[in-house]
């Protein structure tokens, strides 16, 4: 293991990407909306490598996702308004604010009621800075994936009670949204197939979350499965002498069944 304040190293490093006379050019042009999209991209390629279990990959990830902290802390430091140690500080007050039972006195007696205790600090923690919005849904993050955020939402909405008891009548209400999209599709009203859509997927996310599911990660499996399956298709076509581009939809088909059956079958 290395020594943790090789973080300096880190630190150091950016200063001389952002100088202004020796700096990297493409660093110094940056600023935090254009790196933002960078810093998302690597919290993916993180989720990415724990998705595969490659831990040597994540390693490199955690550290490609460090690096946006750092680049975020250095812009700001920059213009006067806050640097890394500032970062740092300011995670670690909060952690040991939301987390009482570990860092005082209080009691917690299991992680949904830690859970339930974490938001109604954050509550507090809005309304001492001054925030007007006491709505259950406040705080929620509108730069959010839109897959999280709505499992956050209906998180938020179940805590005061909004929220089916059951799995049952999630899917009475897929059904539902699935007949009000072919209507929308009959009458050609491309503004509520996209309305239709949406709710469709509002509902999807919400069984998951009654599943106990993470739909961006089930999402993320079947795009998996998919990419796997179709890549074998177009190898088995090829050994075939045969051009899938060319083939009807059933002669696709035969094929994609066929590498299911050969992707589940190891003995095949």
């Amino acid at each position: 293991m290395n020594n943790p304040q090789d973080i300096q190293r880190l630190l150091a490093i950016m200063v001389r990407l952002r100088d202004p006379e020796t700096g990297c050019p493409w660093d110094i042009e940056q600023n935090f909306r254009s790196i933002a999209p960078y810093t998302i991209e690597e919290a993916h390629e993180v989720a990415d490598a724990i998705e595969r279990n490659d831990l040597d990959d994540l390693k490199d990830e955690l550290g490609d996702l460090l690096f946006q902290v750092v680049f975020h802390a250095r812009m700001a430091e920059e213009l006067g308004a806050f640097g890394f140690g500032d970062v740092v500080a300011a995670v670690s007050d909060k952690l040991e604010r939301r987390h009482p039972h570990v860092f005082g006195d209080a009691e917690i007696a299991d992680a949904e009621a830690q859970t339930i205790n974490w938001e109604t600090i954050k509550a507090r923690e809005r309304a001492e800075k001054g925030e007007r919005d006491t709505s259950a849904l406040a705080g929620v993050s509108k730069g959010l994936g839109a897959l999280r955020r709505s499992v956050k939402l209906q998180k938020r909405a179940a805590r005061v009670g909004f929220d089916w008891p059951t799995v049952e009548p999630i899917f009475d209400k897929i059904k539902e949204e699935a007949a009000e999209l072919k209507e929308a599709i009959a009458n050609d009203d491309q503004v509520h197939i996209e309305e239709e859509v949406g709710d469709l997927f509002f509902v999807l996310t919400n069984m998951a979350r009654k599943l106990n599911v993470d739909p961006g990660m089930a999402l993320r499996a079947s795009n998996h499965k998919f990419e796997q399956r179709f890549r074998a298709m177009e190898q088995l076509a090829a050994e075939q002498r045969l051009d899938l581009s060319e083939l009807d939809l059933d002669a696709q088909e035969a094929i994609y069944r066929q590498v299911k059956k050969n992707l589940s079958d190891p003995c095949s």
